[in-house]
């Protein structure tokens, strides 16, 4: 035995080496599944399904793993990650790559093993569910859980049914019986049902177990020809019911050691064709218990415990086995009217007779056991899916029915039906012959399909021998037989040139539909499904014969149409018994039954070829439909694309006028825009007049009151100069007054001492010489000293000037350069107003002006460069000017410097020339110069320019240049008149002494 570890592995080999069972248990391989994580475990597989063919099966484990086994073909894969356990599984759909998943959290999910997509996602459950039956033609699927079970439908994925029952009872198991229609439902109170999936009516109830026997059922098998049903649970019996029979036939009992029974499975094999008996690797030995009466313990067989053996082939030893049936029947003799239901055909024929048709409740029951539906659910299928035949495509234009799902059901039975048998689609009453069975098994179209071709089989033998016509072959017999029993009538038919086209066939394609209603057109068909195909024919004769007396008063070709195409005041029952009456009483020669095969039901697995027509005009026909299907498909198809093209110029028209409309709009919406843009910008226009005119208005207003403000300033600085003025003048007239009194009483002093100083004059003469070389050189100090003054003033006096001028000179520039960004930065947003608002209007213009633009960005580039250029040589030559004019500057302090140079050179030699004469008048000099000089008007005339220029840094330069320049010429106006002043007091001594 191998053993195959899954891991984390995705796909791989089953077994590496070829499979061999084991000799006492047969495995061929065991299959695990482990974790590769630090601490492996083992992951159980909770369940596992087969595929329809057996060769695949589908496990899941606990954490959702899903996994394919292809026993064929070696191979593993896995197909799905559900991150959660699995509590059911099915492989047996439709669409074998798909298959169904219960999960833990009450959901169903459907997969495709292939693409291992999601398919679809059902909700319902309220409840875990465990188990999940797909019926034998993968169409639809029960899933059960506790409380509930529900049919879905796996075309569509849509619940259809839902079964709900108290929780008192609880749901075991429902499943659908292999190869039928059947659901077999088992509740835990050991009840047992059995369902007709179509309608869901209720087909039968199996008895209890017997009290000797009775156990809980748990768990289910049937085989797979759906006849025997095994149960078990918690006991070592096992009961196995005949679903043929409803009845309990045999209960085999299990060694002593078996408490439960977990799982039930029928192994099929040769042996017994997997139907009625259990297989022998299931029990070693089964021996009969002693005989008496007809009780449970008959039923009972006695499993003994031993090896289990398989035994080789059934022509071995049979195992010994007693089964108990009761005799439903009494005797097999007749057993051409057993039917498979269980049904005997002559007791149906007896109760048909006694009470003129069939309970309504089992009509469709009886109906189908009388036809021997096969319910090949593949052949159907396969006929269905080849979808709807062309011959039906537009079958609602000819016959238009109100219900959507009676066309629909009528569209693919007839197209199954043309499928089967090319003659079907050229057959023009075919609807009419459906439809009222159609209508009548409109929810199970299976059933519907087998019921009109078993019609077609057997009550339309040789009814195609003459294709396209009418069955003249079957009307001739019918007119025969009408001969034979009416003569009258037939002669009247033939005075008034009325042929059985017109009295019998309109009867027979439409099976009596238009002129019976539901409830006579049943009770008939209840006839004529139990006698010989004759009896449709024989039919139409009584019908005929019964309606004599309104058709011998009938003259018009016309009403003989009317009255076989609608309802007539006529006894069904009378007509029936008028037909019982011409099958017993027409002679052989001319009775159809001679001319007519007797029943026979279709075949089971596949449908019987239906070929009883002339082929070469069917295939003529075909041809020919075929031919003018293609010209009208290729004239559709060109009217199409005509009406395509048409239409795609009208939504082409329809779109040019939108876009117009659109763009018209557009037009519009950008005309409001710019109206209402430049409604704003007048708006915002007015707006920024009203405001430069505040702002003017405030800087006229600023302006005034700053003037306001200089002025008085101005004036009380004028003032106050004036004052000073005053002041310095009286002070300058006092000591003029002082030094006049001063030189007054000094001459009179000189004159008194004249003649002291004549007479000491030659003492000091002597004493002249030396002091005066002692005065002459600390004149000479005097001097430097006063001129190193005089120059440190004007150095500091230039100085102050200079640096008034140079911060004049930045206040200017930065209040320059603040206008000018000011104006740059207005000039920026006007720029990029007006950027943005052509922008706007430029847009669909943008992509041609791209070239220009580029250009222009050229030139401009090579202009910029040139005006780069000039500025350069514009600074370079700035630069010049700016080296000349402070040159030109230095020039001019130097002229200044040798200016005052001389003047205080004159000085000089002025004040020595009075010095020479007099000491006196010396010392006045000195003070009167010390007085004079202008030592102290620099000082108080830097506080004033001073003041000046910290008043008038916010003023205009014109305004300052004109109030600097004044000052000066005060300043030096006033330092004239003091020189002259002191030139002429230092004069008169000297002109006294000569």
């Amino acid at each position: 035995m191998q053993s195959t570890d899954l891991g984390n592995k995705e796909s791989g080999k089953i077994w590496h080496r070829k499979p061999s069972p084991a000799t006492r248990d047969g495995i061929i391989v065991n299959i695990i599944h482990t974790t590769s994580d630090y601490l492996p475990k083992v992951l159980r597989f909770l369940n596992v399904a087969f595929d329809s063919s057996g060769d695949c099966l589908i496990a899941g484990d606990h954490q959702g793993n899903i996994y394919v086994f292809d026993l064929s073909g070696n191979r593993f894969n896995l197909v799905q990650r559900t991150a959660q356990a699995c509590t059911a599984l099915a492989f047996n759909l439709r669409r074998k790559s798909e298959f169904l998943v219960a999960l833990a959290d009450y959901s169903i999910k459907c997969f495709d093993t292939v693409t291992k997509e999601l398919i679809s996602w059902m909700r319902g459950h309220e409840s875990s569910v465990f188990s999940i039956s797909v019926h034998a033609s993968g169409r639809y699927a029960i899933t059960t859980s506790s409380d509930t079970a529900q049919l879905w439908d796996l075309d569509t994925f849509q619940r259809k049914r839902k079964l709900n029952i108290l929780q008192s009872v609880g749901i075991q198991k429902v499943f659908f019986l292999p190869l039928s229609n059947t659901i077999l439902s088992c509740f835990k109170d050991n009840s047992i049902f059995a369902w007709e999936c179509d309608t869901l009516f209720c087909k039968y109830q199996l008895p209890p177990p017997p009290e000797s026997s009775s156990i809980l059922y748990k768990v289910f098998a049937v085989t797979r020809d759906g006849r025997i049903l095994a149960a078990g649970g918690k006991s070592n019996h096992l009961h196995l019911w005949c679903l043929e029979a409803k009845q309990l036939f045999r209960i085999i009992q299990m060694p002593t050691k078996v408490r439960a029974i977990r799982y039930l499975e029928f192994l099929p094999d040769s042996f017994d064709a997997g139907s009625n008996q259990p297989p022998p690797p299931l029990v070693k030995v089964i021996e009969d218990l002693p005989k008496s009466k007809l009780t449970s313990g008959d039923l009972k067989m006695k499993v003994t415990s031993g090896r289990v053996q398989r035994p080789a082939k059934s022509r071995e030893k049979q195992i010994q086995t007693r089964i108990l049936k009761q005799d439903l029947t009494g005797h097999f003799e007749n057993k051409e009217n057993e039917l498979s239901d269980g049904l005997n055909k002559k007791r149906l024929q007896i109760l048909l007779k006694g009470y003129g048709e069939y309970p309504t409740k089992y009509r469709m029951f009886i109906w189908r056991s009388l036809l021997q539906l096969p319910e090949n659910h593949t052949a159907f299928s396969s006929l269905i899916d080849k979808g709807i035949h062309v011959a039906f495509l537009n079958l609602q234009k000819k016959y238009p029915i109100k219900s959507r799902k009676l066309l629909r059901v009528l569209q693919r039975t007839l197209s199954a039906l043309a499928h089967w048998s090319a003659i079907f689609s050229d057959t023009p009453y075919l609807p009419l012959l459906a439809f009222p069975f159609v209508k009548l098994f409109q929810n199970n179209q299976l059933i519907c399909f087998e019921v009109v071709a078993t019609l077609i089989i057997n009550w339309c033998q040789h009814w195609f021998e003459y294709f396209p016509n009418p069955p003249i072959n079957i009307l001739s017999m019918i007119e025969n037989v009408l001969a034979f029993h009416d003569k009258e009538l037939l002669q009247h038919y033939r005075d008034h040139d009325i042929t059985s086209q017109v009295y019998a066939w309109p009867l027979l394609e439409t099976v009596f539909s238009e002129v019976l209603t539901r409830e006579e057109w049943l009770k008939l068909f209840d006839n004529v499904f139990s006698n010989h195909p004759s009896f449709l024919l024989l039919t139409v004769v009584a019908y005929n014969i019964c309606s004599r007396a309104p058709l011998l008063n009938c003259s018009l070709k016309d009403d003989f149409e009317y009255f076989f195409h609608h309802r007539n005041n006529l006894d069904i029952s009378a007509v029936i018994r008028e037909v019982y009456h011409l099958m017993d009483t027409t002679p052989a020669d001319i009775h159809p039954d001679n001319m007519l095969d007797v029943f026979v039901a279709l075949t089971k697995g596949q449908y019987p070829v239906f070929n009883q027509y002339p082929k070469f005009i069917v295939d003529y026909q075909t041809q020919e439909r075929e031919r003018i299907r293609n010209d009208e498909l290729d004239y559709l198809r060109e009217r199409q694309t005509v009406e395509n093209m048409q239409a795609e110029v009208d939504q082409q028209r329809v779109e040019d006028e939108a876009w117009y409309q659109k763009q018209e709009l557009l037009r519009k919406a950008e005309e409001t825009r710019r109206e209402m843009l430049l409604q704003e910008e007048e708006k915002m226009i007015q707006q920024r007049q009203r405001l430069a005119a505040v702002k003017r208005e405030l800087k006229a207003k600023e302006m005034h009151l700053q003037e306001a403000a200089r002025r008085r300033f101005l004036k009380l600085q004028q003032d106050q100069r004036e004052m000073e003025l005053r002041r310095l003048e009286d002070e300058i007239e006092r000591k003029v007054h002082m030094r006049d009194q001063e030189m007054a009483t000094a001459v009179k002093d000189l004159e008194m001492r004249h003649l002291e100083l004549e007479s000491q004059k030659r003492l000091y003469e002597k004493n002249l010489t030396r002091n005066q070389e002692t005065a002459a050189k600390e004149m000479r100090e005097d001097a430097d000293a006063y001129r190193r003054k005089v120059n440190l003033e004007e150095h500091t006096f230039h100085r102050l000037i200079e640096t008034d001028q140079t911060q004049n000179q930045k206040t200017q520039k930065l209040i320059e350069e603040n206008l000018a960004k000011a104006e740059q930065a207005c000039l920026n947003t006007d720029w990029r107003i007006q950027a943005l608002h052509k922008q706007r209007c430029d847009d669909l213009q943008r992509n041609e002006c791209y070239q220009e633009m580029a250009k222009l960005l050229r030139k401009n580039r090579r202009k910029e460069i040139e005006v780069l250029n000039a500025m350069m040589e514009k600074e370079a030559k700035t630069w010049e000017e700016a080296e000349e004019k402070d040159f030109r500057l230095k020039s001019e302090k130097k002229a200044s410097a040798l200016s005052d140079a001389s003047r205080q050179w004159f000085l000089e030699k002025e004040i020595n020339d009075a010095l020479e004469h007099t000491e006196g008048p010396r010392s006045q000099y000195e003070q009167v110069a010390s007085s004079c000089l202008p030592r102290t008007s620099p000082g108080s005339d830097v506080s004033e320019v001073d003041a000046s220029t910290w008043i008038s840094l916010n003023q205009r330069k014109t305004q300052w240049d004109t109030m600097e320049q004044d000052l000066l010429d005060r300043v030096r106006n006033l330092r004239q008149r003091l020189t002259a002043r002191a030139r002429h007091s230092c004069r008169t001594p000297h002109l006294l002494a000569t």
